[in-house]
């Protein structure tokens, strides 16, 4: 990706679309870099601060909102508040690096206002059902929770028309791949390589 100018790709899905898997699968794909959420919601054991999410109180996180730390932000079915730091954005243009935001579809409108040629790709299950069985597999939520978050994922999946990419994820080898083509080939867009190419023709005494 030498010469061309870092971008921003946005990844959202419906809870249980297996969104966090696939960005997972991304990390193989070099000039990447990972940004990392604040949230106020309790830490799983399974996870580490700093790696997944910086977890803070929700005093800290209304410091950063008043402050204006965050390049979005969002409260999650009316409980947590996650939020994207502005200093992973501008730590990922000075290293040079396309940015990676998991978050979700409020959380990406507020990029899409402030940042346009952001690039948001949307994660899908393959039907009701099977998100219902994803979300019941994990034995995390009672029925009204997991009746809130299929809701929740139908009003999100009719706003996927907002959204320059959708994958299915039926099959994670294969929603894994497109994934990452996404990746790739949005490097190759001409109007994010403008300067290059005006070198480039400046190198055959053109104008």
């Amino acid at each position: 990706m030498a010469g061309s100018t870092p971008r921003v790709l946005i990844v959202s899905g419906p809870s249980g679309s297996g969104k966090s898997t696939l960005v997972q699968n991304l990390h193989g794909v070099p000039g990447l870099t990972f940004s990392i959420s604040s949230t106020t919601r309790p830490r799983r054991l399974t996870e580490s601060p700093g790696k997944c999410y910086d977890f803070i109180t929700e005093a800290e996180f209304k410091r950063r909102i008043d402050s204006g730390e965050f390049l979005e932000y969002a409260q999650v079915f009316g409980r947590h508040w996650y939020g994207t730091p502005r200093k992973q954005l501008d730590d990922a243009r000075r290293a040079g690096l396309d940015l990676v935001l998991e978050i979700d579809v409020q959380g990406a409108r507020q990029v899409k206002q402030k940042l346009p040629e952001a690039i948001a790709i949307f994660i899908v299950p393959p039907s009701r059902q099977d998100l219902e069985r994803r979300l019941r597999s994990r034995g995390q939520d009672a029925d009204e929770a997991i009746a809130r978050r299929l809701e929740g994922a139908r009003q999100e999946i009719a706003s996927s028309a907002e959204y320059d990419f959708v994958v299915v994820n039926d099959d994670l080898e294969r929603a894994s791949d497109e994934l990452r083509a996404i990746a790739v080939a949005s490097r190759c867009r001409r109007r994010d390589n403008d300067e290059r190419l005006r070198k480039i023709l400046e190198s055959f005494g053109g104008s």
